[in-house]
């Protein structure tokens, strides 16, 4: 463990040091481009007879479980980072539009997606089971906040448009991995799990309602120690054993741990930042925690990239995935539209919120986890490779222009 920490740490800072002197792009994005150049390099190499090097970043790469690594390790530290800095009083403003998109939109868009993969794949003649395909569309439904966060902060959207997007982001992932979860039940031929709409809805209540419950515990916990003093190495290493141990023991207690960081780190942030902490200790908690989100991110992003060498990528599965991505963000854009249009005259919608929320709703490494946590199945492969090329097109394609896109629909910003 030690060696692969090391190997890919150091990748990492190199590839940052790069996208910073030469390519100048956002950083996550620069340094999965960089990787991603780098795969292609080395699948061409092999091509050529040269194998060694390939061989040896296969096997490292292999040593890496990367569901296991961002599902159970990397996610509750992301999440909790980006929720520490959510302004809870906005989200509060938005908590309806947000709990629609972040629940009903996770819903419609997998079965919607779902049913058109199905269709699709039976067009290019690929045989995918009608669950599978809705499995599909549950783990490529939901938008990542791994993704999202930092290049709405930097793409320039106005803080209405940015808690929108974030908030949802923030939520509907834990929304998708029970419906993920059920639905892979459900598709595994030895599965004993049978679908059914009780079943879920106990199964969501479970995860996610004793993941918002547990949040709020272990949030006001840990606010109530930090109250108790003034001292700001302990009060960092309070909010890193939440995570840490908060996360651990929600695995245990079988409910949602990533719902259970954001609603503590929505607390820690907010509750604690004004009632518990000092400026001191204000100033190192956002200082580590940036630092620790930072350092995730690049990381996490490079092996998006490097798993270009562990993906048979071809032109029959291009073909496939080009339609898939204009049919996903044609569900993106009605499930926003459709809310939105329903709630203008409740809620101030500022003109062009349905576009940037449809280009802006980013697929990111929890769709790869997703898939690459699918059990070994004829039609494993075609779902893991079909979700790395829209994985890629989100980040590369919109999370590129979303800038672009805010300019010039709010071109007075």
């Amino acid at each position: 463990m030690l060696n692969i920490a090391a190997l890919f740490i150091s990748i990492t800072a190199l590839f940052l040091w790069f996208n910073y002197k030469v390519l100048r792009l956002p950083p996550t994005i620069g340094v999965m481009v960089i990787g991603f150049a780098l795969s292609l390099v080395l699948v061409n190499l092999n091509h050529f007879g040269m194998t060694a090097i390939t061989d040896h970043a296969e096997f490292w790469l292999n040593q890496i479980n990367f569901n296991a690594l961002l599902m159970d390790g990397m996610l509750s530290f992301l999440l909790f980072a980006g929720a520490l800095h959510v302004d809870l009083d906005k989200l509060k403003r938005y908590r309806y539009s947000i709990g629609l998109l972040a629940t009903f939109g996770v819903l419609i868009s997998t079965v919607a997606i779902g049913s058109a993969a199905w269709w699709l794949f039976a067009q290019f003649g690929v045989d995918v089971p009608y669950l599978y395909c809705l499995t599909f569309g549950a783990l490529i439904s939901p938008t990542d906040p791994i993704a999202v966060l930092g290049i709405m902060r930097n793409a320039g959207a106005p803080d209405d448009m940015e808690i929108k997007i974030v908030g949802e982001s923030l939520f509907n992932d834990g929304v998708a991995v029970v419906v993920f979860t059920a639905l892979l039940g459900a598709a595994s031929a030895s599965s004993s799990h049978a679908l059914t709409p009780s079943g879920v809805g106990l199964l969501f209540l479970e995860e996610a309602g004793g993941g918002i419950a547990f949040g709020l515990a272990l949030g006001g916990l840990v606010y109530s120690l930090m109250k108790s003093i003034d001292q700001h190495q302990v009060e960092v290493m309070l909010s890193l054993a939440l995570v840490i141990g908060g996360y651990a023991l929600a695995s245990s207690l079988h409910v949602s741990g990533p719902i259970a960081m954001v609603v503590a780190g929505l607390i820690i942030g907010n509750m604690a930042r004004t009632g518990a902490m000092s400026d001191n200790t204000r100033r190192y908690v956002d200082g580590f925690w940036e630092l620790i989100d930072e350092i995730l991110n690049a990381v996490l992003f490079v092996l998006i990239g490097l798993e270009l060498l562990l993906i048979p990528l071809t032109l029959d599965y291009l073909w496939i995935a080009a339609p898939l991505i204009a049919l996903i963000l044609c569900v993106r854009f009605l499930t926003i539209g459709l809310p939105t249009t329903l709630l203008r005259k409740t809620f101030d919608f500022r003109a062009g919120t349905t576009r940037v929320l449809t280009w802006g709703g980013l697929r990111g490494g929890i769709s790869v986890a997703l898939a690459l946590g699918l059990p070994e199945s004829p039609y494993r492969e075609t779902l893991v490779v079909i979700t790395y090329i829209i994985v890629l097109f989100s980040i590369l394609v919109q999370g590129l222009t979303i800038g672009k896109l805010v300019k010039a629909v709010l071109p007075h910003k």
